[in-house]
């Protein structure tokens, strides 16, 4: 059962992290029945979830049966380890993440403009510091390459977003995991700390 107190409702803090995030995992039903999980980049543009690949194989005859699918996006922010809030017992090792799970019904883009503008954005997020042509129709160069990828746009039905940043810590345990972020220093410490206090209703009124 998910906590509710981790659920995230902002919509525009659920789809800046979709917006910043590259890299989701696909799930679609098999011929056996079985899920089949396909890690991939996507990108999340115009209300929807975009991702490219080969126009054959798995993924394509999987959709091709049942086109509802779910995808998954996350990150871990923290470990947290015991030894922040308890001396001896390991019960209290945690992480603090983000994640968000879709339900929705995967289309085979066939519009070959929608598909170019989708490489588009794929680029411009990917390679941000530019170095090539833009993906256009009016290229001969990209027409049979626009023409020759399979393009997949998810349309969104249904979202569930899970921020996990010691919502449900109080008092000293949540100051004790706030310090062992802080004197420990790796990379992403900083900005968990600066999440917790984004999300947490006991900084909010500390």
């Amino acid at each position: 059962m998910r906590r509710k107190e981790f659920g995230m409702e902002d919509w525009q803090e659920v789809e800046q992290f979709m917006s910043e995030m590259t890299f989701g995992i696909l799930g679609t039903t098999g011929e056996d029945g079985y899920p089949n999980l396909k890690a991939l980049n996507f990108v999340y543009w115009d209300g929807a979830i975009y991702a490219h690949g080969s126009k054959v194989g798995e993924k394509i005859s999987d959709l091709g049966r049942n086109p509802l699918v779910t995808f998954a996006i996350s990150k871990e922010y923290a470990l947290i380890p015991s030894y922040f809030t308890e001396p001896v017992y390991a019960c209290p090792a945690t992480a603090f993440f983000k994640s968000v799970v879709i339900k929705g019904k995967a289309v085979l883009v066939e519009d070959l403009e929608e598909k170019a503008k989708a490489l588009g954005v794929f680029m411009e997020k990917l390679q941000p510091e530019g170095g090539y042509e833009p993906f256009s129709l009016e290229n001969p160069g990209y027409v049979s390459q626009i023409r020759g990828v399979a393009v997949i746009r998810i349309d969104v039905d249904d979202v569930s977003a899970k921020f996990k940043f010691g919502q449900n810590m109080k008092g000293a345990k949540r100051e004790a995991v706030v310090s062992g972020l802080e004197n420990r220093g790796k990379e992403l410490d900083e900005e968990t700390v600066r999440l917790m206090k984004l999300y947490c209703p006991a900084h909010k009124e500390g």
